[in-house]
């Protein structure tokens, strides 16, 4: 997958653990699959941008802070 997908991936796991988090909690808060979040964290996948105003209202921040 592309630079942008991964480096989104990292910033997702980066505002995860920052808030203690498991994947899997974050998964099932979201309403996503645990593998597909993982596939995401991975940078594995272009997720919506509907997916990403869903997970940054889970993590508490902006979806730009999502954003490299």
């Amino acid at each position: 997958m592309g630079q942008l997908a991964k480096a989104i991936g990292a910033r997702i796991r980066l505002e995860r653990k920052g808030r203690n988090l498991s994947q899997d909690a974050l998964a099932l808060a979201c309403g996503i699959d645990r593998s597909y979040m993982g596939r995401i964290e991975r940078g594995e996948v272009n997720i919506t941008v509907e997916k990403l105003y869903i997970i940054a209202e889970v993590l508490l921040c902006s979806p730009s802070d999502l954003l490299p």
